[in-house]
């Protein structure tokens, strides 16, 4: 599972004419599930970790202006957008390959399964994207301040 985490002052996804998910201060997290990622993920200790790691992270700026408040100190909300291209592999020629991500079926249970899990623990609101669609994702990296989450860092 990769996420990649920008924290924004606001952030929308559109599916053609519709806002689909949108928030305000918070955090915006592309998610990639890779083809080792399997459906044990969610019972592992590592999904744990890698949750309790986003929400947990100190990237919101206190009275002295250090980044020292989590999003839980903070108060922010989440917009999850799923996005296998996080998998890409450019070693070979000048096209993506994509066959690093995992299969679309078990990526969007996993994606699913992570939404439940964030919902219960984010300090705000948690907003989504919608699986497999095009979606046009507008938003506002405030900072800038982006940090990429890999579960392989902490197996």
């Amino acid at each position: 599972m990769r996420l990649v985490i920008q924290r924004t002052s606001r952030a929308k996804v559109d599916v053609g004419p519709n806002t689909v998910g949108s928030i305000g201060n918070g955090i915006m997290v592309l998610v990639g599930f890779g083809k080792e990622d399997t459906a044990d993920l969610p019972d592992s200790k590592v999904w744990e970790t890698i949750i309790n790691k986003m929400i947990g992270l100190r990237i919101f700026e206190d009275t002295q202006g250090k980044m020292n408040q989590s999003l839980e100190d903070f108060g922010g909300d989440i917009l999850l957008v799923s996005q296998f291209t996080l998998y890409a592999s450019c070693r070979n020629g000048r096209r993506p390959s994509f066959t690093g991500a995992a299969a679309p079926d078990l990526a969007k249970t996993l994606f699913e399964k992570l939404t439940e899990a964030v919902r219960i623990k984010a300090p705000g609101k948690v907003e989504t994207g919608e699986f497999g669609a095009m979606m046009n994702v507008d938003f506002v990296n405030w900072g800038p301040v982006t940090i990429i989450l890999d579960s392989r860092d902490f197996t």
